[in-house]
């Protein structure tokens, strides 16, 4: 194992404040030894184009050893990597020379759940003597039937159905919120924490930056299993989403107690100057609030703008809405692995062009990645939104994704995760086997190859995004950098003050003008940065800022320091 970099390494303890993410789904980011699979070598290929992107940290989603029933979320062994991946010295590597680059590493906890092959359940379920058994049994969740037969309680899982298994050796249920072959670990159980304690040090003493949360809202759960209030019978043939909406989610997620694991970590991840981070999934920033105490996790994902539509009114409140209590905890990001991809969501319906390859969806979540990433906080790119990419295609046969129907794939996740398109050639140069998740290849001007020659592509927008905010970041250290609302609420023009710097997003149809700040100097205009969709873009983006106005072309986005 080598030496902890830490001391060496971590100059601040609050290093993540204002800084930019990148979130690589590993499966499908970079091939490095032809077999179809994303693998660690592969990202360690990429740290050059990752650092010319302007990045701070990458959060690597799970490579630990796993059967792959939700594709690395089950994990077999946390202290590990899965040989489909690489190995520990692989990934020692990596970390070693991201590091150099000024890039730190965040990897993926999965504490609310196990594989079921994992030793633990595995004994658990008396595969194993019963010295063991009896040690680990108490480290899942196990009842009863209730008196008829079925499960203890009326709580569903968030990919469907009941979230209770029926173990046939005991008789007993064991909980899984999601797959079955994904027990619930129970956080009730106090060695449980001790044996978590040592998994977070194995990889801190490794070098890592900090830990990404899966789950964060669901580790503990209630003391006595309640059942939710059902507010709605299920319908027939409801989706995942519609069952979970069926119920008032009291005793299954979102408990007190979590904040007691968290606070625990919070203390050793402090130690490290390490970046502790939770997928906070709660859409009400109330919620949110109770997800992040300020003794607990240093942030959570705010999930909302990955929810919103293309509409002024959603957009605004959608910013605004955790405001101040929130402030530098949140993380921005408009898309991930488990949510459709930015352009796809916002692409404009009707008239010419389908709203994604006409480039609409792209230059939307252009501007409103503007305006996220100045905000208080951790602003997150997810891996191809800097190269404007919607979900890929992935026919009906092809679909993998356990969530939904067997060939529904908009029930899924595959749109979303297939691979990166790096160059031209088969798979678009992702690799020269056929990928994990088949799907048709892009067209060779989305690829990072083209787009890297072409100072009108999306990833030169997003390399001069990310540039000008390594640039005036430091700005925002000052004590008057508070984040004061500048828009007046009538028109489709968001924006807003940070200190010295001024940020304005039209999120409407038609161009605006807006009023430019007083002997400002144009930082970034989103429209002028790229092949931006708008017939008369050229026309719309002109007013020099000492002429009091500024013209914004509809999706578009303007940054100036004063």
């Amino acid at each position: 194992m080598p030496d902890s970099p830490t001391a060496a390494r971590h100059t601040s303890q609050q290093w993540w404040a204002d800084a930019v993410g990148y979130q690589v789904y590993l499966r499908s980011f970079a091939d490095s030894n032809d077999d179809g699979v994303g693998d660690l070598a592969g990202v360690r290929s990429k740290l050059g184009y990752l650092s010319d992107l302007g990045v701070d940290f990458i959060w690597i989603t799970p490579f630990y050893p796993t059967p792959g029933h939700d594709w690395g979320y089950d994990v077999a062994d946390y202290c590990d990597v899965d040989p489909l991946f690489g190995d520990l010295a692989t990934f020692d590597q990596l970390v070693a020379e991201a590091l150099d680059r000024n890039i730190r590493v965040v990897t993926d906890l999965v504490p609310n759940h196990t594989s079921s092959d994992h030793r633990w359940f595995q004994a658990a379920i008396g595969n194993a003597s019963e010295a063991e058994r009896a040690r680990y049994r108490d480290y899942y969740i196990w009842r009863d039937p209730a008196p008829d037969g079925g499960p203890p309680n009326n709580w569903v899982g968030y990919f469907g159905g009941p979230a209770w298994t029926l173990e046939p050796k005991s008789g007993q249920y064991y909980l899984h919120l999601f797959l079955p072959s994904q027990p619930d670990l129970n956080w009730r159980n106090p060695s449980v924490a001790d044996e978590w304690d040592g998994i977070l040090r194995f990889w801190l003493d490794r070098g890592v930056g900090g830990f990404r949360v899966d789950v964060a809202g669901g580790l503990v759960k209630d003391a006595e299993l309640r059942s939710n209030p059902q507010l709605r019978p299920i319908p027939p043939r409801a989706s995942r989403w519609e069952q979970w909406d069926c119920f008032e989610h009291l005793h299954d997620v979102f408990q007190p107690e979590s904040q007691d694991v968290f606070r625990r970590w919070r203390t050793v991840c402090d130690s490290y100057g390490a970046f502790l981070h939770g997928e906070t999934y709660h859409l009400d920033p109330r919620g949110m609030n109770d997800l992040l105490p300020p003794d607990g996790m240093h942030g959570g994902y705010w999930f909302a703008p990955m929810h919103v539509g293309w509409d002024p009114a959603e957009i605004r409140q959608t910013l605004r809405a955790p405001q101040p209590d929130l402030s530098e905890r949140l993380l921005w990001a408009m898309s991930s692995h488990d949510m459709p991809r930015a352009p796809t969501r916002f692409a404009r319906h009707g008239g010419d062009g389908d709203g994604v390859h006409d480039g609409w969806g792209a230059a939307r979540t252009l501007a409103f990645n503007v305006l996220a990433a100045f905000m208080p906080g951790t602003f997150v790119l997810y891996q191809g939104e800097e190269l404007g990419l919607a979900d890929g295609e992935v026919a009906a046969a092809d679909k993998l994704d356990p969530v939904g129907p067997d060939g529904d794939v908009n029930a899924g996740r595959d749109g979303c995760r297939t691979p990166m398109p790096w160059g031209d050639g088969p798979h678009n140069g992702f690799s020269s086997v056929q990928p994990w998740l088949r799907s048709a290849d892009r067209p060779d001007l989305a690829t990072a190859a083209a787009q890297s020659s072409d100072d009108s592509s999306w990833l030169a927008a997003y390399r001069e995004l990310l540039g000008v905010i390594r640039r005036v970041r430091s700005d925002f250290t000052d004590s008057d950098a508070t984040l004061e609302w500048t828009d007046e609420g009538d028109i489709p023009i968001v924006s807003y003050r940070r200190g010295r710097i001024a940020v304005a997003a039209n999120v409407g149809e038609t161009s605006h003008d807006v009023p430019a700040p007083a002997a400002a100097t144009l930082l970034y205009d989103s429209a002028a940065a790229c092949r931006h969709p708008h017939a008369d873009v050229e026309d719309a983006c002109t007013g020099a800022s000492g002429s009091g106005t500024r013209r914004l072309a509809p999706a578009s986005a303007v940054v100036w320091r004063t």
